[in-house]
């Protein structure tokens, strides 16, 4: 797991520790690292999940999928970020949305248990550890809310210049690169594709945007 102490220090759950610190934690917080083909899952609706998640390399989606296959993209995790949080609480009971890899991945599971008691060794930084988790906690709560404002847009184009908008802001530019290609996009923001994809057309010939693959230029 020394590979990716680098990785682990960028997170929001060890911010402030140093990577000399973080490496004897990882046995304290019971960290377990699992590898994940594309296309494999992370995890499944309906297990029950003890740990803490943290995406060392790769990309994730959270999705899910109703009876006749019709696919929901919730939300997308890069590397060095954390979930699972949702359901770290003893009764919070079974996940009700899958985790995909979308690229190869490696992925750090921590015992929930062991993150959020102090260990009898008293590690340096653990209580910094709880009080990241709890930071990154309210921070995805934010990015829920958010998702929240971008579906419940009345029309494609409303949705579309909500969340383009948004990633404008996030990255500080007018060009910006999202982690969706045409179908992921229109999953995440629960929209048909094709609408979509006419939408972003009439948008262009309005000149109100450029776009190419998953690179777009806000005009």
């Amino acid at each position: 797991m020394k590979e990716y102490l680098p990785v682990l220090k960028r997170t929001k759950m060890f911010a402030g520790v140093g990577e000399e610190d973080i490496f004897p934690m990882l046995s304290c917080l019971g960290a377990r690292l699992r590898t994940f083909k594309k296309g494999e899952y992370v995890l499944r609706q309906g297990e029950h999940l003890s740990d803490i998640v943290v995406l060392a390399e790769g990309s994730l989606h959270i999705q899910k999928d109703d009876y006749w296959g019709n696919r929901s993209i919730l939300g997308q995790i890069g590397a060095g970020e954390i979930f699972g949080e949702a359901y770290a609480a003893p009764d919070s009971g079974a996940l009700l949305n899958d985790v995909i890899a979308v690229e190869n991945s490696a992925v750090l599971f921590f015992d929930v248990k062991r993150v959020i008691t102090t260990c009898s060794s008293a590690c340096r930084f653990h209580t910094m550890v709880v009080q990241n988790l709890f930071f990154a906690i309210s921070e995805k709560n934010r990015s829920l809310v958010q998702k929240l404002d971008y579906i419940s847009r009345r029309t494609t184009r409303e949705k579309l210049i909500s969340y383009l908008s948004e990633e404008a802001k996030k990255q500080n530019s007018a060009n910006i690169t999202i982690p969706f290609n045409r179908q992921q996009l229109a999953d995440y923001l629960s929209v048909d594709r094709s609408a979509m994809s006419n939408e972003l057309c009439k948008m262009r010939d309005e000149g109100l945007l450029k776009f190419q693959r998953n690179r777009f230029e806000l005009l």
